[in-house]
């Protein structure tokens, strides 16, 4: 049996039991010490009937018989060793399978168009600019884009592309849903959008220049502005939207607009000057802090005896008399003042001395006022 023979062939004979490919098989056998080995497994005979009693001895090959047997086997080409469907086999399902594992498909963020949104969820130009990334791989078929990008949407914004077919371009998902889901103002509009976005109270200025380059990016992709002039239009907004003028003054970042940083190094700049005025304003309040000075306690007591409650108590009485008094007294005023004030509304209606009855007035006609006509027979000269 091939058992007995060399260790080079024992591997043959596991190989097959394995299930490997006959390539590897047919490459191992193509070795001259393997074909010599199995040559010589077959040419073995039965053996014989006593190996029972007797330790088995391994057989020694004869270099003679060898010698005869490797002559007596075909020429072997190369094509018959590794023939074209076992390369192309294993091209096909180890070498693709390699890259594969090695370069895993990465899935896209959901996005559903529902507002408002949960967590979970990207907007919609986060979602467009992952959907941007996966166009330009080149690893990936058109049919594999759309399908990533039909899997990665959420009703009711899948309920826009179900009518597409599936070998529809990933274009023209993005137009579709750029018509449903895309900004509809165009580049002038966001621009003065973005001249008009200025600090918010107690906003970082890290945190503005962050919300300034989202909206000046808007505006950059609908023509509004030139790409090329970013910078320069956000270094301007900038200093025009910014309240803190120390922090402008000691970047110096108006000197800078003719030659403006990048968003990453103005980002950076801002976020260094920051941590500096954070650590310095830690540092200053540990120290005065430590140093003020603590406030002294005096705390006086006050005790009371059976002496002080009385007179406590004769001067509550004292305070209830002149209460009383008091409101006796406004009392008295308040009818006094409705006295004189009726001898007042009486005293009105007399006239001057020398004046006659129905002087000024015309000739039988009638006072419009009827309550200011005297009584007949009363005399005003008396």
């Amino acid at each position: 049996s091939v058992t007995q023979l060399d260790p080079t062939a024992t591997d043959v004979e596991t190989s097959l039991d394995d299930g490997k490919p006959p390539s590897a098989v047919i490459v191992n056998l193509s070795t001259p010490a393997l074909l010599s080995a199995a040559t010589f497994g077959h040419s073995l005979g039965p053996a014989s009937s006593d190996q029972s009693t007797e330790p088995r001895t391994r057989a020694q090959p004869d270099p003679t018989a060898q010698h005869a047997s490797r002559s007596s086997l075909p020429a072997m080409s190369h094509a018959n060793l590794n023939p074209p469907e076992v390369q192309r086999y294993v091209v096909e399902h180890i070498v693709k399978n390699s890259d594969s594992a090695m370069h895993p498909a990465q899935r896209l963020r959901t996005f559903s168009g529902r507002s408002p949104r949960t967590q979970t969820e990207s907007d919609y130009d986060t979602w467009r600019s992952g959907v941007e990334l996966l166009l330009q791989d080149p690893a990936v078929s058109n049919l594999q884009r759309s399908r990533r990008i039909f899997d990665s949407l959420l009703p009711p914004a899948a309920d826009v592309i179900k009518h597409l077919k599936p070998d529809t371009p990933p274009t023209v998902y993005l137009q579709t849903l750029d018509s449903a889901y895309g900004t509809v103002q165009d580049g002038d509009e966001l621009y003065a959008k973005f001249m008009d976005t200025f600090q918010d109270a107690g906003e970082k200025p890290s945190h503005y220049l962050q919300r300034l380059q989202v909206a000046l990016n808007q505006a950059v992709k609908r023509g509004g502005v030139l790409n090329k002039d970013f910078d320069r239009h956000l270094l301007t907004q900038f200093c025009r939207g910014c309240w803190d003028n120390s922090l402008i003054i000691e970047l110096q970042l108006k000197q800078r607009k003719h030659n403006p940083p990048s968003f990453a190094e103005f980002l950076l700049l801002l976020r260094t000057e920051e941590d500096r005025d954070a650590a310095k304003t830690i540092r200053m309040k540990q120290h005065l802090g430590s140093s003020r000075p603590r406030a002294a306690t005096n705390m006086q007591y006050a005790y009371t005896d059976s002496a002080g409650k009385g007179e406590i108590a004769a001067l509550t009485n004292i305070t209830q008399q002149l209460a009383q008094q008091l409101a006796d007294i406004q009392k008295q005023l308040a009818n006094l003042t409705v006295v004189r004030s009726s001898s007042s509304q009486s005293t009105a209606f007399k006239p001057t001395p020398g004046h006659k009855w129905g002087e000024g007035q015309g000739a039988g006609k009638p006072s419009k006022n009827p309550s200011s006509v005297p009584k007949p027979g009363y005399c005003y000269r008396c």
